[in-house]
């Protein structure tokens, strides 16, 4: 699947729908090559149903404000750019208010696929 973005924006946004044990909804996360992770805002994980309290994983990552230990969840589905995934796990962490975004979509869903970002064009590919 092809699907556009502006090359000119300091961020390439995916819209991406995730399905938890409330609902489903659909966020912007952020296209993020730096991050390891797949994370996602904790009010939407809330709103999904999901309780970040109950998750038996934590891990460190680095933020801009320094080192914080974040809770793991496994989604019930997550699909960005015609990609699907079950129980796929994201971190959970508490964005700022007036975030552009609802998390980062980051290296651990391209895993295994070829992601081309062409800036010249304004697409992305996911093969």
């Amino acid at each position: 699947m092809t699907v556009s973005f502006d090359p000119h924006g300091r961020l390439i946004f995916v819209g991406a729908g995730l399905q938890g044990p409330a609902g489903s909804s659909f966020l912007q996360l952020v296209l993020d090559t730096g991050a390891t992770n797949t994370l996602i805002n904790e009010d939407a994980l809330l709103a999904l149903g999901y309780d970040p309290r109950r998750s038996s994983q934590c891990f460190q990552i680095v933020t801009g404000s320094g080192i914080e230990v974040v809770p793991e969840l496994l989604l019930e589905r997550i699909t960005a750019l015609s990609q699907a995934y079950l129980d796929f796990p994201v971190l959970c962490h508490a964005l700022p208010p007036g975030s552009e975004n609802d998390g980062l979509l980051g290296l651990d869903f391209f895993s295994g696929q070829k992601l081309t970002i062409d800036f010249t064009e304004g697409m992305i590919a996911l093969d």
